[in-house]
């Protein structure tokens, strides 16, 4: 379950804990990342696992993902290495293909809440379908 907390009585579940310490190992940090996205991002990840929470390698592959949608390319690889960002966006062109994909899903959140970088949208053509 995931929970951001009330009135300082409840704590922010462990998922989000750990998704914010995966954002911020890749250079973004969590309060950039409006709680909507993360939340969003979060259930893509439960829905593979039938609720469950997501293991700490999809958390911070999702992360990854998501960070190299916000930062944009060039600062994402001065931040985390030309490796990280080729992987990432081998990742992005799999998803291109394949859009049931969870990091399609991830593409498409960063897409619709309008946090992705124009230069990502321009490198890769995406666009949100309408109606």
């Amino acid at each position: 379950m995931l929970s951001l907390g009330f009135m300082g009585r409840f704590g922010r579940s462990a998922a989000l804990r750990l998704f914010d310490e995966d954002l911020k190992a890749v250079d973004l940090h969590p309060n950039l990342v409006p709680e909507a996205v993360k939340l969003a991002a979060l259930r893509i990840l439960m829905a593979r696992t039938d609720g469950s929470n997501p293991s700490a390698a999809n958390s911070r592959a999702a992360a990854e993902l998501l960070a190299y949608c916000m930062l944009g390319i060039g600062a994402f690889e001065s931040a985390n290495g030309s490796w990280l960002a080729g992987a990432v966006e081998n990742r992005i062109d799999a998803a291109l293909d394949d859009d049931t994909s969870s990091d399609a899903k991830l593409i498409l959140l960063a897409l619709h809440a309008n946090v992705i970088q124009p230069s990502v949208v321009e490198r890769y053509r995406l666009e949100a379908a309408s109606g």
